[in-house]
């Protein structure tokens, strides 16, 4: 009996896959111990919570808890590095010169009636973006958008994007809660009334929302998200009464591939994002300058993870560990926590622990690390 023919781009597609995943491997392997070496580089010698309500994951789509710990120990052999920046430039040229908005991408700039106050404007006719200056100006209490669409079916856009439209499905959104608290009553009700101008101006129908029950809403979502507002340090503390010189300071950081921010703070960005992983600050909570660093030092510095706007927290956790060891030894401080006790392998292991647990109850939530629904709510 003969075996059947076997086909050629079958044959292709699979020598190809396999070549594919080999790459994708060996890449991994180079990056890794291509940041090790970035970090021995820079720093060789001469520092709460609580869970609740889920929301729906269909989404077109504030309390702080701070912990502080030190003595890092090395990460598990399993952790992914991120790529250097040079290596993933032409990479994401490629990929944007091919691709298309990405489902996700789509689905941040749809409504979120489960975290935002949602008035939906049905004009008798298409209407263009200049007609809605006056409420695109208008001031709200907590981020607003307006979101509009050239038909049933089709992605919603933003009116802030410039946009021309004309549009047929017009939407105004306020969030209900941040870290600034909850939206009040008065805040919904000032809110559905400039919408409800808005639509009287473009002769469109509206249904304005029960704001008592908006308000309530909003104290729920408050609470909620407190519980899940989580926030590591890792404070780096001179002994002996010391002082880390701003010089010094200043130069180790930008060799480990932090750079100084418009807020004072020195920032570690994810190469292909452009999004900030984690922070350097003041020990005193103090802005760095240029200057000041140049004319004085600080007893310690802390090293900050915002747990709910970072992708992958648990990730960027065990690099900021590294980078926290790397850099106490190169300063010669302790890592210790808010008492000034230094923490072991054991404290550390248990913060880690932490990180991992609070992604989980935010990604259980439908809240993605990271994503826009958490960059809303923990702004």
């Amino acid at each position: 009996m003969s075996l059947p023919a076997i086909n050629p781009l079958f044959l292709g597609l699979l020598i190809a896959g396999l070549l594919l995943v080999i790459g994708v491997v060996l890449m991994n392997w180079l990056q890794e111990r291509r940041v090790r070496r970035r970090i021995d580089a820079a720093f060789r010698k001469p520092a709460g919570d609580r869970v609740e309500p889920q929301f729906n994951d269909a989404v077109d789509s504030p309390a702080e808890a701070t912990v502080v710990g030190d003595a890092a120990t090395e990460p598990p052999d399993d952790v992914q590095w991120l790529p250097d920046k040079a290596e993933v430039e032409s990479a994401a040229a490629t990929a944007a010169s091919m691709s298309s908005p990405s489902r996700a991408e789509r689905g941040a700039l749809a409504p979120d009636p489960d975290i935002e106050c949602v008035i939906a404007l049905q004009p008798a006719q298409p209407v263009a973006t200049q007609a809605l200056a006056g409420a695109l100006a208008a001031h709200a209490a907590k981020p607003a958008r307006w979101l509009a669409r050239r038909g049933a079916g089709l992605p919603w856009q933003s009116l802030d994007g410039g946009a021309a439209g004309p549009w047929t499905e017009i939407v105004a959104c306020m969030l209900l809660a941040n870290r600034a608290g909850a939206a009040s009553r008065s805040d919904i009700e000032a809110f559905a009334q400039a919408v409800a101008s808005a639509a009287a101006a473009l002769h469109a129908g509206y249904e304005l929302p029960n704001t008592g029950a908006e308000a309530a809403r909003g104290e729920e979502l408050d609470r909620f998200c407190a519980d899940l507002d989580v926030q590591i340090g890792l404070t780096l503390l001179k002994g002996g009464g010391g002082q880390i010189t701003g010089t010094r300071l200043r130069g180790i950081a930008e060799a480990a591939g932090f750079k100084l921010g418009a807020s004072g703070q020195f920032e570690y960005m994810q190469d292909d994002t452009g999004a900030m992983l984690y922070a350097l600050q003041h020990y005193k909570q103090e802005p760095f300058t240029i200057e000041g660093l140049r004319a004085a030092g600080t007893p310690g510095v802390t090293l900050l993870l915002d747990v709910p706007r970072v992708a992958e927290p648990v990730r960027a956790f065990d690099q900021m560990r590294l980078a926290a060891k790397r850099m106490a030894q190169s300063l010669e401080a302790t890592l210790v926590d808010d008492n000034h006790r230094a923490l072991n392998d054991a404290s550390l292991s248990a913060i880690r622990t932490q990180v991992q647990v609070t992604a989980e109850a935010l990604r259980a939530a439908n809240i993605e690390p990271g994503g826009p629904r958490a960059l809303r709510l923990f702004g």
